[in-house]
């Protein structure tokens, strides 16, 4: 059974920074890709950024630039450091493993998210 932790989320000016790390428990880390996601309320789920098993990293454009993503297997840990946060930043970010091919969630089971609120 997996568990994730994600924390780091805050309440930020915009062009502030913040760093999210995800922890995970209950699986074999080191062989996944991860991704972090992102949702609004009212909005999809977004896959905003993803690194994969051999450390290649993959950003969308709305965050390319600004964003990266790291994982440090022996601690089960991936992190996304976030700068020149913009008010569209807003959202629940959560951490799951992904499929490279097809850009999806493995797990059935999310953490509780952190909430990025890039405000004014």
């Amino acid at each position: 059974q997996v568990q994730l932790v994600e924390s780091g989320g805050d309440l930020v000016p915009p062009g502030g920074s913040l760093r999210l790390s995800c922890a995970a428990s209950g699986t074999a880390f080191s062989i996944y890709a991860m991704g972090w996601y992102r949702q609004a309320p009212g909005k999809q789920r977004e896959l905003v950024a993803h690194i994969t098993s051999g450390g290649r990293t993959y950003y969308s454009d709305s965050v390319k630039g600004r964003f990266t993503i790291s994982r440090d297997n022996a601690k089960s840990t991936v992190y996304l450091q976030m700068s020149g946060l913009k008010p569209e930043d807003t959202a629940a970010y959560r951490c799951n493993a992904v499929n490279p091919a097809a850009m999806t969630p493995l797990w059935r089971s999310w953490g509780q998210g952190t909430q990025v609120t890039v405000s004014s």
